[in-house]
């Protein structure tokens, strides 16, 4: 296929693979900050055929994985009334909240649906102005705008029917987050691609500085991870600590500035809790004063849930890359696809998955 087969191709992955084992002197660790390099890594098997010395740690770059089981759990009891209809992104119909899950309450006769985009949301409170019809608004900056898009239009049309239950999470602060763990390993960071297409990578020029990692945006093909680690290891081999451009033909130094000005006009930046990690200050977004009468939070009272997590899942330490999901005693055995214990195991960017889908294996104990 037309600009992809050409981002596959075996032989310059030889060659790219071939300069990493010529370039690489003693050990390092990465980290990939996004669910889709994870999958891309995995599947792949690039994280096997790299230097022995290269050790990927897979980071909580899954935007479903890490909303927190608070949001999950009044995402169920405002799908669960009989005056609302939820609509979703396909993959959180799935993932388990502290009971039950979406999918599950639509079988029990909830209006749940699942659509494409937040702007279907938005026609479906235009066309049903006797239901309420509330949003999961999920994600990293990237789908940020174009849920501050369906708000702008809510408000244009008048709709007060619709509303938001956000939870957005921010890329940066998660990573200084990790960086001040005192047990924190990553020497170097593969930002995100799509990310840094809203964004830019002007946020990450200071933690490159502060923290002394380089830090080297990247794309989702398996030449644009090769070149990525590359890069990176270039950097460390030197004692250099700069961001760097990979993904060129995407993304610019200031990102797309119509996107972050229609981001800052609906949100503003607020705590947010990571599932699995905790509560990060200035990690989220929340809605503005101006838009706030479109939080599905505040609009069904969700406050006083008791959330209580999986014992046997260790998703926290997954989604910092402490752990493996072999490491995991319940890893495909208790939690799978079909029946998973955590996000990791449903999303099509958790790293349980990844794993799964790829045949990994939990080590004879």
């Amino acid at each position: 296929m037309k600009y992809l087969d050409e981002y596959r191709d075996p032989a310059l992955a030889r060659r790219l693979l071939d300069q990493l084992h010529a370039t690489a002197t003693r050990p390092w660790r990465l980290m990939e900050v996004c669910g889709g390099q994870t999958h891309t890594l995995v599947r792949q098997g690039i994280d096997e055929l790299l230097p022995a010395g290269i050790r990927m740690i897979h980071g909580p770059g899954c935007p479903v994985c890490v909303t927190p089981l608070e949001t999950l759990d009044q995402a169920m009891a405002i799908a669960g009334r009989p005056e609302v209809t939820f609509a979703s992104f396909g993959d959180m119909l799935r993932v388990p909240g502290s009971r039950t899950d979406l999918l599950s309450l639509r079988a029990r006769g909830a209006d749940v649906r699942a659509v494409y985009t937040p702007m279907d949301a938005v026609r479906l409170a235009a066309e049903h102005p006797d239901r309420q019809v509330v949003f999961l608004a999920v994600g990293f900056e990237t789908t940020a705008p174009a849920n501050a898009m369906a708000v702008l239009q809510a408000d244009r049309l008048g709709l007060e029917n619709f509303s938001l239950l956000v939870s957005h999470v921010l890329v940066p602060p998660a990573m200084t987050a990790l960086l001040d763990d005192p047990d924190c390993e990553v020497q170097a960071f593969l930002a995100a691609g799509h990310v840094c297409t809203v964004m830019g990578w002007t946020e990450y020029e200071p933690i490159a500085a502060r923290y002394r990692v380089p830090i080297v945006v990247t794309g989702f093909e398996p030449l644009d991870l090769l070149e990525g680690i590359l890069m990176a290891v270039q950097q460390l081999e030197s004692g250099r600590a700069a961001v760097e451009n990979q993904y060129v033909r995407a993304v610019h130094r200031s990102g797309n500035t119509t996107a972050q000005q229609v981001i800052g006009t609906v949100f503003r930046i607020t705590g947010r809790a990571w599932r699995g990690i905790g509560e990060l200050p200035a990690s989220g977004l929340e809605l503005s004063p101006r838009y706030a009468h479109f939080d599905a939070a505040r609009r069904f009272d969700t406050a006083g849930l008791h959330t209580a997590e999986d014992p046997d899942c260790i998703a926290g330490a997954i989604l910092t890359g402490a752990k493996l999901p072999t490491d995991c005693t319940a890893y495909g055995i208790r939690c799978t696809p079909r029946h998973p214990l955590g996000a990791p195991m449903v999303s099509t960017e958790g790293t349980c998955a990844a794993f799964h889908a790829a045949g990994r294996t939990r080590s004879p104990t």
